[in-house]
């Protein structure tokens, strides 16, 4: 097998391909895909172990609350205490560690052992996106870090699209604990194949914690984090209550918002690979020409709401740009730092699971204040604001490299 070494104060992209390299970002990506899967799952299965555990719904939701909560605050303690570790050897370890909770989830007997089932991987989830993401970087070579990237997050897609609706079929068939016992048995495969296939990909040498958290005297690193605060705070503002939309503003049957979702998941491929395309070269621009075409989605399907083929063509123009974003944020942060790029790839999935956060709460106080029929033109609205200071953090990269000393 290969084997490539990795330093944290190099670019992401700083690294000849490696053969197999194709393979073993897909690999990374389907570990992507039963990560992601993992974590929203839970969703569609709240009713369902609500009732079998006697618990309310509400009571179950705290669940989702602990798994966001938990990735916001350790990942970035975790992802540089272990960002020395072989690549290959983590990976597996935190498939393991999916596989041996998931596995406990289906056999939970009360709340609190489900609650020590969702902790575990909430600790591991953040350590693997900063880390795939680098590695996928690594691998792929010099100039194309950003459409690896993409290829791994098209696990997320992937779980969007198929994993999640899958997953709540498979409850239905065989309960909440078997679609837990379904992604144990996924999980142990995908460490398998991972151990078969993908090349050895290690620090050659440790950086110490301290030196790590450097990347955060750096005012343009902080600056792209608190970019993709504002990016996924737009992007969950309206998207946490897309299903509400559909059912009360545009008058989709309940019964099939489900497919919906899933065409919204379907386009969203599309943007993944668009996003991951075009980031390389100028991160920043990126980020803005998408915050604006996502604006125009999300103002343009409110309006259009209930009219049809121009709310499906909306939509699908939302949905590519949410999803473009994805990617784009990663590697932009990542190509931010100075150093420590599997520590900033943490830093921006605490950073998109704070927006995310923030984004339900704006969005549940705009439907209480102006209903639902406004809450995607709150959305553009801070989309609005994310590209506007895209040009603005620009130029304070171009004031810091005027301002640094020459040799």
């Amino acid at each position: 097998m290969s084997t490539i070494h990795s330093r944290s104060a190099d670019a992401p992209s700083a690294f000849a391909p490696v053969k197999g390299a194709s393979l073993s970002i897909a690999i990374l990506a389907v570990a992507a895909f039963v990560i992601v899967t993992t974590e929203f799952l839970i969703v569609g299965l709240l009713p369902a172990l609500a009732r079998d555990l006697g618990i309310s719904a509400a009571t179950a939701g705290q669940l989702v609350t602990l798994f966001a909560v938990v990735v916001m605050l350790c990942g970035p303690f975790l992802t540089a205490w272990l960002a020395a570790f072989d690549r290959k050897r983590l990976f597996i370890a935190i498939l393991a560690l999916f596989a041996a909770a998931n596995g406990l989830a289906a056999v939970a007997p009360n709340i609190w052992v489900l609650a020590v089932a969702r902790l575990v991987p909430a600790l591991a989830l953040p350590v693997f996106w900063g880390t795939a993401s680098e590695t996928a970087a690594q691998i792929a070579g010099p100039g194309k870090s950003g459409r690896a990237v993409s290829v791994v997050y098209l696990g997320i897609s992937a779980a969007m699209l198929f994993g999640i609706p899958l997953g709540t079929l498979a409850s239905d068939a065989f309960g909440w604990r078997g679609a837990f016992a379904l992604l144990a048995v996924l999980s142990l495969a995908v460490a398998v194949l991972m151990a078969i296939s993908m090349p050895t990909v290690r620090a050659a040498h440790p950086v110490a914690m301290r030196e790590q958290a450097r990347i955060f005297k750096s005012p343009f690193f902080v600056a792209n984090v608190l970019l993709s605060i504002l990016v996924f705070t737009a992007m969950f503002t309206g998207y946490t209550y897309l299903a509400e939309m559909l059912e009360k503003s545009a008058g989709i049957e309940p019964a099939r918002v489900g497919w919906w979702l899933m065409g919204f998941g379907a386009v969203g491929l599309f943007g993944n690979w668009l996003g991951g395309l075009c980031v390389d070269k100028k991160p920043l621009a990126t980020t803005a020409v998408f915050s604006i075409v996502l604006a125009l989605g999300m103002a343009a399907s409110t309006a259009l709401a209930g009219f049809g083929f121009g709310f499906a063509i909306a939509l699908c123009v939302w949905g590519i740009a949410n999803t473009a974003l994805y990617p784009i944020c990663q590697i932009r942060v990542m190509k931010a730092a100075s150093g420590s790029q599997a520590l900033a790839g943490t830093i921006n999935v605490s950073a998109a699971n704070g927006g995310i956060a923030l984004g339900a709460v704006i969005g549940g106080v705009s439907i209480t204040a102006w209903g639902i029929g406004n809450v995607g033109y709150v959305s553009a609205a801070i989309a609005a604001l994310a590209a506007l200071a895209s040009p603005i953090i620009a130029k304070l990269a171009q004031g810091l490299r005027k301002n640094a000393p020459t040799a």
